[in-house]
């Protein structure tokens, strides 16, 4: 729809500019929870990266670390090698079906609640409304000429929030590193470049989408509502105007005057507060919408409207349109939250999740791998016996120095094992020292009797144990001998 440009009428332009808007602070049972939602999460976001988790000796004491330079990540008791990245993508698998699974119950209850961006807009708006005042206030003090008191109020408030957007990208670099000791570098200017460089990044970015852009990243960039579109079902949940029950809109004295002469007459007085309290400017009487976050703020102010008037609350609830027909043909409603696609989610995740936690609480300490000599695969020694070498390198995962004693199997028992630089063994076996949080390289020659009967390839499996705690690992190879 083409819309005319004010300054030049004869011309016509292809969009209409977003207007601003002023959302209106409410108070109720959802504000209360949304209030929750955001000290929590911000709470355990900005102060989390100063818990201390004890490890033991020669390993970090923060709770939650991405340790780069050591290139492991550390979450309270679990410690994730580089290796061990199938973990992140089990995590994120579990993130998408707890997205799906809480879509098919309620909607877009992540975003009206969880959301980042939802969060810190809240964030944002506290303290625009704090200090330039609620709706009405603000929409005034945009068309007021500048003054000293609105020049305050601007500077104020644009530093109040640059303030939260550095905190939010000092937050983040914390994870990186030992928390204390970065704050202290970066006060004394002693701190990586790339600290101080993504801490402005996410100071930018915070202050940009919270601050400005709103509820432009719902609407624009978040491709979450399109997508929850096409997952969404008719048993779902979502913020509903209950057309059943509020229409016709009429004022409240008009609605006592019809009711009395038998006319039909909605709750809804057609007072807009739905309206004012979205922060996505959404009118959700025209029924679910993209802009529609499910923030259900629209509730809390339907509610107290209600309350005032001295009728029933819920006008504005959690409901489906099914549900709106059957009410409107004089049957009960059906909420149907266990049904096939619930089971199903909620199913893969504990199917996920168990495997995540099998595989976390069986998972081995100590690794292993071969690498067979190319060139040349074999060696024909002088006195008919016959030489294979191998690379094997081995991982030790804990952070304490380990001795291993290592073995193979599928050779005859006089086969030799040669381990080069080691020159401790126990039984015939080699034993390697392997540093803390370290793996160790060792060149491990084997050698076959002159009268050793072979095939032209045979398979071995090399072993390495813990001579301490007897935590063992295997890795499989060949011998050749022609």
């Amino acid at each position: 729809m083409n819309v005319h440009n004010n300054e030049h009428p004869d011309e016509e332009v292809l969009y209409a500019s977003a207007r601003k808007i002023y959302p209106q602070s409410v108070k109720g049972r959802q504000r209360t929870i949304k209030w929750a939602v955001l000290f929590i999460t911000l709470g355990i976001y900005y102060f989390l990266p100063f818990v201390r988790w004890d490890r033991g000796p020669n390993a970090p004491d923060q709770a939650v670390l991405v340790d780069m330079a050591g290139r492991r990540a550390y979450f309270f008791f679990i410690e994730i090698w580089p290796q061990e990245v199938y973990y992140l993508t089990g995590l994120l698998i579990l993130a998408a079906l707890a997205l799906f699974l809480m879509n098919a119950l309620a909607g877009r209850v992540w975003c009206g609640y969880l959301c980042p961006q939802t969060v810190w807009t809240d964030l944002f708006l506290y303290v625009e409304s704090k200090i330039e005042g609620d709706r009405r206030a603000r929409m005034l003090l945009d068309k007021a000429p500048w003054t000293a008191s609105k020049i305050a109020k601007r500077a104020a408030k644009h530093v109040s929030w640059l303030m939260i957007a550095w905190w939010t990208g000092g937050a983040w670099v914390l994870y990186f590193a030992d928390a204390p000791t970065l704050v202290k570098d970066l006060a004394t200017g002693q701190a990586p470049v790339s600290a101080y460089l993504w801490i402005a990044i996410l100071t930018f970015t915070t202050y940009a989408l919270a601050g400005h852009m709103r509820e432009q990243v719902c609407l624009y960039m978040c491709p979450w509502p399109r997508i929850q579109a096409a997952l969404t079902d008719e048993w779902a949940l979502n913020v509903t105007y209950r057309t059943d029950r509020g229409e016709p809109r009429m004022s409240a004295k008009r609605a006592d005057k019809a009711r009395a002469a038998g006319e039909p007459a909605g709750d809804c007085v057609d007072c807009n507060q739905c309206v004012v309290v979205c922060p996505t400017g959404v009118d959700i009487r025209e029924g679910v919408q993209l802009g529609c976050i499910q923030c259900s703020l629209c509730i809390d102010a339907c509610d107290n409207v209600m309350a005032k008037l001295g009728r029933e609350e819920g006008l504005i609830a959690y409901d489906t349109d099914m549900n709106i027909e059957r009410r409107a043909q004089g049957l009960n409603p059906i909420y149907r939250l266990v049904r096939p696609r619930t089971v199903l989610y909620a199913a893969v995740i504990a199917i996920v999740g168990s495997v995540m936690l099998y595989a976390l609480a069986t998972r081995s300490f100590v690794g292993i791998n071969v690498l067979h000599d190319r060139n040349p695969i074999f060696v024909n020694l002088s006195d008919g016996g016959v030489r294979n070498g191998y690379t094997i390198r081995i991982l030790n995962k804990r952070p304490l120095q380990r001795d291993f004693l290592l073995s193979v199997s599928g050779l005859p028992t006089d086969t030799k094992v040669e381990a080069v630089g080691s020159s401790i063994s126990v039984g015939g076996w080699p034993v390697v020292s392997v540093k803390p949080d370290s793996t160790e390289e060792v060149r491990v020659l084997l050698i076959t009797a002159p009268d050793a009967k072979l095939h032209k390839s045979t398979d071995i499996t090399f072993h390495v144990i813990d001579s301490a705690s007897g935590e063992r690992a295997a890795a499989g190879d060949f011998f050749r001998t022609r």
